[in-house]
């Protein structure tokens, strides 16, 4: 069993392994240009070239992203409870959401523009935009498919509607909650870049935008590495709250 669980631990590093690898040798046997697709190497080297500039643009594209991901979370978890404690309001609702869902957050951007200039204002709200639908989504899911049974025999017990709410379906909904954050992390990066790319002077977006007009692709890829790796370690962080606060609600998992 430990075997097992290492092995799982290690896996995700030696598929890394694997791929840099064959994407190297790629890249060399068949002499791509770096301005057409950049080799692993010629990456890391752009990035320790470049550190302390990719440094300053991560940092404005990661606090920026926390801003608008910390909206997106109370938002969410607001909307959220309110549909899934009233069918009547999960009726209403949910189909309007779902549609304003399917919308390109991208097109969004120029409107907020107009409305708030150029800056961190357009890029707090993409990622806020892009990143509280699957939280709405999964605190309202936790809610509504509470056990009709288990609310009955509640209610004749005595407890009240909100009782039930608050003391049995909020705690039912945290492994829903945390599996819509690792998504919804994720989703608020590429509404920051994004909206970076096309309305700030400053941030990954932007050293994107610029390192491709500069036709120096290894910048743009080491760009790319920094989002992912930011995205990556911000996934780990709530995988890692979510093992100690509900691992009651997982199968075989033990919090340590």
């Amino acid at each position: 069993m430990n075997k097992s669980k290492q092995l799982e631990r290690l896996a995700p590093w030696l598929l890394l392994v694997a791929i840099l690898v064959l994407w190297q040798a790629i890249c060399t046997g068949f002499a791509i240009s770096e301005f057409i697709f950049p080799s692993p190497l010629r990456i890391w080297e752009q990035m320790v070239e470049f550190r302390s500039v990719i440094l300053q643009h991560s940092w404005r594209t990661f606090w920026v992203t926390l801003a608008g991901f910390g909206i997106a979370i109370a938002v969410g978890v607001l909307l959220g409870f309110i549909v899934g404690s009233s069918r009547l309001a999960y009726a209403a609702m949910y189909p309007l959401m779902t549609a304003f869902n399917a919308l390109p957050k991208a097109a969004f951007v120029p409107i907020l523009v107009v409305w708030f200039g150029i800056g961190i204002g357009p890029a707090i709200l993409t990622a806020f935009l892009i990143s509280f639908f699957p939280i709405t989504v999964n605190i309202a899911t936790g809610l509504a498919t509470l056990e009709p049974e288990l609310e009955d025999v509640l209610r004749v017990l005595g407890a009240r509607r909100w009782d039930v709410l608050i003391k049995v379906g909020l705690p039912r909904s945290m492994p829903y909650f945390f599996a819509s954050l690792k998504v919804a992390i994720t989703l608020a990066f590429v509404g920051t870049t994004v909206s970076e790319m096309q309305a700030s002077n400053e941030g990954i977006g932007y050293l994107l935008v610029s390192a491709g007009s500069a036709m120096q692709m290894g910048l743009a890829f080491a760009g790319l590495v920094a989002v992912g790796i930011m995205a990556m370690l911000m996934y780990e962080f709530f995988s890692w709250i979510e093992k100690r606060t509900t691992g009651w609600a997982h199968r075989g998992s033990q919090s340590v």
